[in-house]
C-alpha cells in the first residue's frame, strides 16, 4: 500500500483524533496578566468599539475582519454526495477552512445554514456578513446557487464567490490557455464543448466566452442545448445552439471538451470525432467521465486533465479560491468580478510556463516542465500566493472595485512572499 492510499478507518481517525474536527480558534494576543485582560476585554475594548462606530472601516484596523472568510453552505450539493443536509456538510466546510489557512494564511469559520429557501438563506448570510471580510459560498445546488450569489453580490460590499461555480472555471481556463498554446490554437478560433449544465458548467462556459471563445456548445442530460428545445432554463439559454444537433455533431471537429458532469456522459466514440490534438478535460470526481487510458486508446494525441490528484494536470480548486480571496480582501474589493477571475486564470497559466523550483520536483517525485503533462500548476507551489493574489488585487484596483486609493503592487508582492510557509 502506497503512502497516498487512504482507507476508511484512517479517514475517520483523522477527523476524530487527537480531538474532533479540523479547526480551532487561537488568540493572537498575549493573555497573561490583569492588564492584558483589561486591554482585551473590559474596560479597554470599549475604545475600538467606539472607533468602529465612528467609522466602520476601522473594523479592518482593530478586528480580524480583514483576514476572516466565512465558508457558508446549506448542504444541498455536497461533493458528489448530493443533498446530505447542512450538518453532514460540516467536515467538508471545515476542510475548506483548513485550505484557506494553509495556502493563503486567511482565517476562516465554517457556517452551515439549515435553510433551503433562497430569500431566507440570503437574509441569514446578509445578517452575519459584518463579521467577515469575505464570503465563500460552497456546495449549494443549481439553479438556486445562481440566484443566491446574485442576490448577495447586490446586497454586500465584501468579496463573495460561489467556489463550485467559479473555482473550476478559473482553473480549467488556465489549463485551456496553456493547452491551446502547446497546440498553436487561438482561443477565439476554437470549437469548445461543455458536457454538463450545472453550476460549474455554466460558470465555465461564461468564463471561456469572456476569454474570447466564440463557438461553445452546452450538453445536458437530454443532449445538446439548442433553440428548438422547450425545456431550457434561463441559465442554459445563454448557450443555446441556433440549429438542432446531436451530441456527435457537437463533438465532430471540436478542439476542446470540458466534462463537468458524471461518468459515461460521453464516450471514446465522441473523443474520436474531435480535431487533431484534442484537449480533453474530464473533471467528474472521483470517477471521471472517461479515464485517461481509455481516451488515449482512441486518441494518442490528446491533452488530458482530470479532477484527480493521482493523474497529471489536476484541475483543483485549491489553486484558485485561497489566492483569489487573498488578493480581493487585501485591497478591500467590494466584489469578485470577471476581470479578477480572468486575472487569476492568466496568472496560473503564466506560472506553469516558468521554470519549476526543485522542491516541487521533490514533493511530486518527478521532473516537472511545461508540456502536455504539466499545463496547470501544482497546489504546493509556493509562488501561487504571490503570482495569483497580486494579479487578482491589481485587477480589482484597475476595474474599480477596490476601496484602496493608493496601492504599491511590488510592496504587496513582498508582503505575500513573507506569508509563504
Amino acid at each position: 500500500m502506497s503512502n497516498n492510499t487512504i482507507n476508511d478507518q484512517e479517514v475517520l481517525d483523522y477527523h476524530q483524533f487527537p480531538k474532533s474536527g479540523k479547526i480551532s480558534v487561537e488568540p493572537s494576543k498575549v493573555m497573561l496578566t490583569q492588564k492584558d485582560l483589561g486591554l482585551a476585554y473590559t474596560p479597554g475594548v470599549a475604545l475600538p468599539c467606539l472607533e468602529i462606530q465612528k467609522d466602520p472601516q476601522n473594523a479592518y484596523k482593530y478586528t480580524t475582519k480583514s483576514n476572516l472568510v466565512a465558508v457558508i453552505t446549506n448542504g444541498t450539493a455536497v461533493l458528489g454526495l448530493g443533498d446530505i443536509g447542512a450538518l453532514a456538510s460540516k467536515p467538508v466546510m471545515e476542510g475548506k477552512a483548513v485550505l484557506f489557512k494553509k495556502f493563503s494564511a486567511l482565517d476562516s469559520f465554517d457556517i452551515e445554514i439549515d435553510e433551503k429557501d433562497i430569500e431566507k438563506f440570503c437574509d441569514i448570510v446578509t445578517a452575519i456578513s459584518p463579521t467577515f471580510g469575505g464570503i465563500n459560498l460552497e456546495d449549494i445546488k443549481a439553479p438556486e446557487c445562481f440566484e443566491i450569489e446574485r442576490i448577495l453580490m447586490d446586497r454586500l460590499d465584501i468579496p463573495l464567490m460561489h467556489d463550485d461555480q467559479h473555482g473550476t472555471a478559473v482553473i480549467s481556463a488556465a489549463g485551456i490557455i496553456n493547452a491551446c498554446k502547446l497546440t498553436c490554437r487561438e482561443l477565439k478560433e476554437i470549437k469548445l464543448v461543455v458536457v454538463g449544465a450545472g453550476a460549474a458548467a455554466i460558470s465555465c462556459a461564461r468564463l471561456y466566452r469572456y476569454l474570447g471563445v466564440k463557438e461553445i456548445y452546452l450538453i445536458d442530460s437530454k443532449g445538446v442545448v439548442h433553440e428548438k428545445r422547450k425545456d431550457i432554463n434561463k441559465y442554459k439559454q445563454e448557450f443555446m445552439a441556433k440549429n438542432e444537433m446531436t451530441q456527435d455533431d457537437a463533438f465532430r471537429g471540436a478542439d476542446v471538451v470540458v466534462g463537468v458532469s458524471k461518468p459515461n456522459s460521453f464516450t471514446t466514440q465522441h473523443i474520436a470525432l474531435m480535431a487533431k490534438d484534442p484537449i480533453v478535460f474530464v473533471l467528474a470526481n472521483p470517477v471521471p467521465e472517461i479515464f485517461p487510458d481509455d481516451i488515449r486508446a482512441v486518441r494518442e494525441d490528446a491533452i488530458i486533465a482530470t479532477g484527480r490528484s493521482d493523474i497529471a494536470n489536476q484541475v483543483n480548486n485549491v489553486l484558485g479560491f485561497p489566492f483569489i480571496f487573498r488578493g480581493a480582501m487585501d485591497v478591500r474589493a467590494k466584489k469578485i468580478n470577471m476581470d479578477m477571475k480572468i486575472a487569476a486564470a492568466k496568472a496560473l497559466a503564466e506560472l506553469t510556463c516558468k521554470e519549476v523550483p526543485e522542491y516541487l520536483n521533490e514533493i511530486y517525485n518527478t521532473k516537472l516542465s511545461f508540456g502536455r503533462e504539466y499545463i496547470i500548476p501544482k497546489p504546493f507551489d509556493k509562488r501561487l500566493i504571490v503570482e495569483v493574489s497580486s494579479a487578482v488585487a491589481e485587477a480589482a484596483i484597475q476595474s474599480g472595485v477596490s476601496q484602496m486609493k493608493e496601492f504599491d503592487i511590488e510592496a504587496y508582492k513582498r508582503e505575500l512572499a513573507s506569508k509563504i510557509d
